[in-house]
């Protein structure tokens, strides 16, 4: 099969130093740090900038982050890569156990599990992904996400098992 010039589609994007995002981890509490990014008053990491995410809002235990299926998000088989699903969920569950981090304390995934329930076309409208953590302890943390698709209709389901951790200070 040869590719035609009509074929061919191009993406441009920018992202911002990945250096500024991780300078900010411990330094303001979870919920403070996401909500300013969620605000705009802290630029996106790289990943949203990659995948093109629409949305993301961060409340205390919860956050739901949005985004529209795209051609550049399709696998072989014609809909959205399993690895793009994955990368919301695991951002959704990561990012709920941070909002409930005070200052000073880190966390890291342990672990992803991740079932994909239906295809994600460009058919599928917006996706939307929320996450919310199920129990908090001292040394780890489990979360959940559901990304439904524009009716509603479950897509994708994970549990997410996180570590947390003390940053150490630098001198």
């Amino acid at each position: 099969m040869t590719q035609t010039q009509e074929d061919v589609r191009t993406r441009t994007f920018t992202w911002t130093d990945p250096a500024t995002h991780a300078g900010l981890v411990g330094v303001r509490p979870g919920l403070e740090m996401l909500q300013a990014l969620a605000a705009g008053e802290i630029p996106p990491p790289p990943i949203m900038k990659l995948i093109d995410m629409a949305e993301f809002i961060a409340e205390e235990g919860s956050v739901t982050v949005r985004l529209d299926p795209q051609e550049f998000h399709y696998n072989p088989l014609g809909s959205m890569h399993g690895g793009i699903i994955s990368t919301l969920l695991d951002t959704a569950c990561g990012c709920s156990v941070h909002t409930l981090l005070p200052a000073g304390v880190g966390y890291t995934s342990l672990d992803l599990t991740v079932k994909f329930l239906r295809p994600v076309t460009l058919a599928s409208g917006r996706l939307t992904c929320t996450g919310s953590v199920l129990q908090r302890g001292r040394r780890t943390a489990l979360a959940e996400a559901r990304l439904t698709d524009a009716q509603g209709r479950l897509a994708a389901h994970a549990t997410s098992t996180c570590m947390i951790f003390e940053i150490p200070k630098t001198l």
